[in-house]
């Protein structure tokens, strides 16, 4: 997206729209230090105990060709698998709520199991009752899903790995959908780089197990489901014993995504995998071999009116001109009400299309001639998907294309994600932030694997400039990226479970470059960015920004930290984006504010999409609520978020000091317009005690 400088950081009484976007140029200056961002937490990579498939073959053997230092053969000392820290035992805890008991607790111990038999195929449900459905807090999905594959979606046990912030958010979103169980799953313990995007974190919770104090707050998200969380190693008896349908890995280094992804395509648990990189995302689904999608688009089924019928070998049905027919190319249809050529009603045809106006059935000639009237109606038709597993998709991708401007991003993310892991592998460590001589170590490792192995290289179109880019900035951490990437996944996982809708293909990958500078995500030519001295000033201290700093840099932080926003609505939409506000830091220096207004009350309905409220906020205003929620959970820290302003004439001075930014501020026309037409009778009218304005002050 285009960036819009909002003016001097120096201006304190101005008011940016949440349609405008903040922007900054990155600084050139050295960084005061030297910051290596590594990955600590190694047990989370001791995790996991499941057989390795007879064609695994792991990242720890590194691409070799001849004397290369950067790519080279490590050695073959495996690490044996042992108990994570301060667990003996790995724990179970589920603290979920059931529809009649919201306080139960009770605990279940499990040891550490070898490989033992088959884990047959996991059905969705695990009793022949079907689940009852409350559609008055469903109402709204219901609408989408319909009922069959709500009461598919109320079956599933869903295993989620990795809480840091893209697993809460997929574990957030699944909760609120209405599995019938989720489990939690890390065993590594909250870090300061964590608060940048993990919304349950706080500074006291630095120490402590991630899925334990995710659990605490997730748990509160839907009494139907049952919420738990599990710290210790996951392997066949657990996955067996919890009757685990979906298992969503996120966070893990390449060995275990391979050794994951295949023990699940041949046991038959749905695998997703999702992981973000700065301002880069990849998800990959595999829901078996042979995956039935009921409903491949979830729109009612086309129904158009006949206008001629041929009585030939082809029979050519004829429809209106006006409009072209929504039908495809060997799709089912039934005809309905057609007089003469009788034979065709209520029996159902392929169709061919020839034409956006008309489709072929076959021959007609042994039906009668055809008269006039009748219907022709699209019969819906389950279509059987094949995936591969994950080690064979990483040699054979089938990747969705989302930007069209750039069509060999997805190859060139593709590699790129895989060379993180060999390089860690490499050097210890992952490739520090904005440093030209780790982005050129990263890109030979991405060279070599576009090649090695192939019979051809993955890509022809490889991108220096976006390599070295995500090598700079892949150690950062954006919760608005992991919303993006979180929400997707956890669609996902309800396709998976359900049948309704067509899954993703195999891999998705997601960038947001423009949100950098444009001298930097789009340069002039390669080599000016590439091996340059553009940097942002990096992080010199702990901040619970660490992470989004890294890709921004400080300057920019402040700049948001003193930012002036005005959110109408605090619904599902607004929820969301005050809670990604204030994981950016946005208002929450003393020189800024978030304003939101909202006059609707809470209802049922609404606690399905809105996670910031709960059960017994119904009937209050939306006003009065983010406050009270979001008090006790990490997304305020400031008391300047959502400013509380008691005085009218302060309103009046904040609203004339928006109505001026507006006239002023480079935004589009149609934006501005909106905006002046919104504000200008309550200017002209000085009735300023009826505008909207909601403002709390967080202790």
């Amino acid at each position: 997206m285009s960036t819009t400088p909002q003016g001097s950081a120096s201006n304190q009484d101005e008011i940016t729209l949440v349609t405008t976007t903040t922007a900054t140029t990155l600084t050139v200056s050295e960084p005061e230090h030297t910051i290596i961002n590594e990955d600590s937490d190694s047990r989370r990579h001791e995790a996991f105990d499941l057989p390795k498939s007879k064609k695994f073959k792991s990242s720890t053997t590194l691409i070799s060709n001849g004397s290369d230092p950067t790519i080279m053969s490590s050695n073959n000392n495996s690490t044996n698998l042992v108990e994570p820290m301060e667990h003996t035992n790995g724990e179970m805890n589920y603290n979920g709520n059931s529809e009649n008991n919201n306080s139960q607790t009770t605990q279940q111990t499990t040891t550490s199991y070898q490989m033992a038999g088959v884990l047959q195929h996991q059905t969705s449900t695990s009793s022949t009752k079907t689940p009852e459905i409350d559609e008055s807090l469903y109402s709204r999905q219901l609408y989408v899903m319909g009922k069959e594959a709500m009461h598919q979606l109320a079956s599933a046990h869903v295993l989620i790995s990795g809480m840091r912030g893209l697993g809460v958010e997929i574990a957030k979103n699944i909760v609120l959908g209405g599995a019938k169980s989720v489990i939690v799953h890390d065993s590594g313990n909250v870090d300061y780089k964590d608060l940048s995007s993990q919304y349950y974190f706080t500074e006291s919770n630095i120490g402590q197990n991630r899925a334990e104090v995710a659990n605490k707050h997730l748990s509160e998200l839907n009494n139907y489901v049952n919420v738990s969380f599990y710290s210790g190693i996951v392997d066949e008896t657990f996955l067996q014993k919890n009757k685990v349908n979906v298992f969503v890995l996120t966070d893990a280094n390449l060995d275990d995504q391979i050794k994951i992804g295949d023990y699940c395509h041949q046991h038959g648990i749905k695998f997703i995998n999702a992981n973000t990189k700065g301002l880069f995302g990849q998800i990959f689904c595999d829901f078996g071999r042979d995956f039935e999608v009921i409903d491949t688009n979830g729109e009612d089924s086309a129904v158009e009116l006949v206008i001629e019928i041929s009585h030939d070998e082809t029979g050519v049905v004829f429809m209106s001109t006006d409009t072209s027919h929504s039908f495809e190319d060997g799709s089912y249809v039934t005809f309905h009400g057609v007089k003469g050529m009788t034979e065709v009603n209520e029996r159902e045809f392929k169709i061919s299309v020839p034409s956006p106006f008309t489709f072929t059935i076959g021959d007609t000639r042994s039906f009668g001639t055809y008269e006039g009237g009748g219907t022709v109606t699209e019969v819906k038709k389950p279509e059987i998907v094949h995936f591969k597993p994950f080690s064979e998709s990483l040699k054979d991708p089938e990747m969705l294309v989302c930007d069209f401007s750039k069509m060999s991003m997805p190859a060139n993310l593709h590699l790129a994600y895989q060379a993180l892991s060999y390089f860690q592998k490499q050097y210890n460590t992952l490739p520090k932030p904005w440093d030209d001589i780790d982005a050129d170590k990263f890109y030979d490792i991405v060279e070599k694997l576009n090649s090695e192995n192939r019979e051809k290289v993955l890509t022809d179109e490889l991108n220096k400039h976006w390599i070295k880019l995500f090598a700079k900035i892949c150690t950062g951490d954006l919760c608005p990226i992991q919303a993006v990437i979180g929400g997707v996944a956890a669609q996902e996982a309800m396709k998976a479970v359900t049948g309704k809708f067509m899954p993703i293909r195999q891999f998705f990958y997601f960038d947001a470059i423009e949100c950098l500078p444009e001298n930097v995500f789009q340069p002039s030519n390669e080599n000016t960015t590439t091996e340059s001295n553009i940097i942002p000033k990096l992080p010199t201290k702990s901040s619970r920004y660490y992470s989004q700093e890294i890709v921004f840099g400080e300057d920019f932080q402040e700049k948001l930290g003193k930012s002036k926003y005005f959110v109408v609505g605090s619904g599902a939409i607004g929820c969301e984006m005050l809670k990604n506000f204030a994981m950016m830091g946005i208002g929450c220096l003393k020189e800024g504010h978030v304003y939101v207004t909202d006059m609707d009350s809470i209802e049922k309905s609404n606690l399905n999409r809105q996670f910031l409220f709960r059960s017994w906020d119904i009937g209050r205003e939306h006003k009065l609520v983010p406050n009270m929620v979001s008090a006790g959970m990490s997304v305020i820290y400031s008391p300047h978020f959502m400013r509380q302003t008691s005085k009218a004439q302060d309103m009046k001075r904040k609203i004339t000091e928006l109505y001026e930014t507006v006239t002023k501020s480079k935004i589009p026309a149609h934006v501005r317009s909106l905006t002046l037409n919104m504000l200008c009778d309550d200017l002209e009218e000085n009735d300023v005690e009826d505008v909207p304005f909601v403002n709390y002050t967080f202790p």
